[in-house]
Parts: structure tokens; C-alpha cells; sequence
């Protein structure tokens, strides 16, 4: 047996990441600007995107069944018995019933489908995870378990943004909450719950309120363990730094890394914001 890790470019992983593991494989999700297809974070910067994100259409897409297809055939060509391919939640996107639907006409491999039910730094570490389990040879069956355990009891995303206009207009979030929360300056902190969907967990009147209220849930949390953390940001580095440098404070943090978020997840939070994105250490 030998199993390759596929997954998509809502995972948020870096390319360097990527090119250290052979047996992962990553399917670039499609931005639509002015009706022509570009591929997340190859044929597009974030830069770019929030350049014309108040001034072109900007929309994102599924994945190119010809990318997918052509994928497969090459995990197959270098030797792969096996795929676990792990996927940004069926609740925010259609990737997943549109990786199912590619996976129906393969042969050749066996495959199991996981919905991850995240996305960006959730998706990252149940994919960074899963490498590692099938480094130790663990079975398919017990990586699933150990996967479950990371994404609902062990782990923590949130984000808050600054405005909730480009939520609204992607209809991830009603758009009631949306116009009373722009006209009061209220900030939600935002996770994805159990069905893969975005919930508020908190709100603050302002961003800065809300950072606190994110960096007080992470404490609430994991308070006593040590955590491994990512820090998402759109275009305000040094604002990402400044939170780090917080959280370093108030947590036990084995590793911390800032990753910018990939351009087709921030089209639907805009360049203003941050996420928090914790993975206890076992």
C-alpha cells in the first residue's frame, strides 16, 4: 500500500510545504475576475485580488475537472495505491461533491473521501496530520479517527474581519446581520461549527474587541496544553506580528506560524482580517 494525500488550495498550505512532501498533492480552486478563470495562489496573487475586489466581479469557482483528472492519472503513475483526500467543508463550498463525482470515474486507486468540515489553517493541520500518520504507517481507517478527533475536540478556528460586506455579498453570512453589523461597527469572531458552516461565536464593538474576544476563546480552550497555532492575515503583516506576539503571552505555543490567506478565501473576508487557528499538541 501506498497512499498519496490530496487536497485543495482552501487547505492555505504553503507552496514550500507542499514541494517537501511527495505524497501530497493539492488542487488549485479556481477565482473568476471579470468572467476569466485564474488558479488560486499559482496564476493569481492576493495582492491582485484585493485590487479589483471592490472595482471588477469577483467570484470564485470549483475546481478544473481537467486539473483533477490529470492529477489522478499522475498519483497513479508514480506508483499510489491509495488516496486519502481531505477537503475544504461541503458547507462552504462544492469542491467536495465535485472531487465525489470526478472520483466515480477513477479506477485504479482506492479512495477515501474525507470532509473536513474547515478550511484555510483547520484544513491545513488535518492534512499536516495526516501526512505524518502515514509516515508511521497507520491505516486509513485509524488516520479517519484521528482526524475526528483533531477537527471537533482538539483544535480551534476563529476569524473576525472588519467588514462584512464581502461575507454578504459571497452569501456566507444572512444579510440582516450583515447590515446591522456594519451600521454598529460590530465585529463577529466566526468559526465553522460541526456541520461545516459558519456561526458567530462572539461579537465586539470593533476589531480590536474582538482579537481580545478571540485570544480569551483560545485561552478558554487551551489554556493548559500546548498548542501548535497558525495566524491568518489578508494584507496587514505587521498587525499579524503584533497579534502573535500577544497570544505568545497568554498561551503555550510549541510552534506559531503567519500565513497570508490564500486569495480565493480572501475574497469572501476582504483584506482586513485575521484568524486564529489552534491544534493541541499531542
Amino acid at each position: 500500500m501506498k497512499i498519496a494525500i490530496l487536497t485543495d488550495s482552501g487547505s492555505n498550505l504553503s507552496s514550500d510545504f507542499v514541494k517537501q512532501h511527495a505524497n501530497l498533492f493539492v488542487i488549485p480552486l479556481m477565482i473568476v475576475i471579470d468572467g476569466k478563470n485564474y488558479r488560486d495562489q499559482i496564476e493569481i496573487s492576493a495582492e491582485e485580488v484585493y485590487e479589483k475586489l471592490d472595482t471588477h466581479q469577483v467570484t470564485t469557482s470549483l475546481p478544473s475537472n481537467d486539473d483533477l483528472t490529470a492529477l489522478l492519472e499522475n498519483i497513479k503513475k508514480k506508483g499510489f495505491t491509495d488516496v486519502l483526500a481531505i477537503n475544504i467543508s461541503s458547507g462552504l463550498s462544492g469542491t467536495f461533491n465535485a472531487f465525489r463525482l470526478a472520483f466515480q470515474e477513477v479506477k485504479d486507486l482506492k479512495i477515501t473521501h474525507y470532509d473536513s468540515k474547515t478550511l484555510g489553517g483547520g484544513l491545513a493541520f488535518l492534512v499536516q496530520d495526516a501526512i505524518s500518520y502515514v509516515d508511521k504507517n497507520m491505516a486509513i481507517p485509524d488516520i479517519i479517527k484521528q482526524l475526528d478527533r483533531i477537527r471537533y475536540e482538539d483544535s480551534l478556528a476563529i476569524y473576525t474581519i472588519n467588514t462584512l460586506k464581502y461575507l454578504k455579498k459571497g452569501g456566507r453570512i444572512g444579510k440582516v446581520e450583515g447590515t446591522i453589523g456594519d451600521i454598529l461597527h460590530i465585529k463577529p469572531v466566526i468559526t465553522v461549527n460541526e456541520e461545516g458552516v459558519y456561526i458567530t461565536l462572539s461579537k465586539g464593538f470593533g476589531l480590536q474587541r474582538s482579537l481580545l474576544k478571540m485570544k480569551d476563546l483560545l485561552v478558554e480552550k487551551f489554556g493548559g496544553s500546548k498548542i501548535d497555532l497558525i495566524v491568518h492575515y489578508g494584507n496587514d503583516l505587521e498587525k499579524a506580528n503584533e497579534l502573535a506576539d500577544r497570544l505568545k503571552k497568554d498561551l503555550d505555543i510549541r510552534n506559531i506560524v503567519l500565513s497570508p490567506l490564500t486569495p480565493v478565501l480572501g475574497i469572501h473576508t476582504g483584506p482586513q482580517m485575521f484568524a486564529f487557528v489552534a491544534n493541541k499538541v499531542k
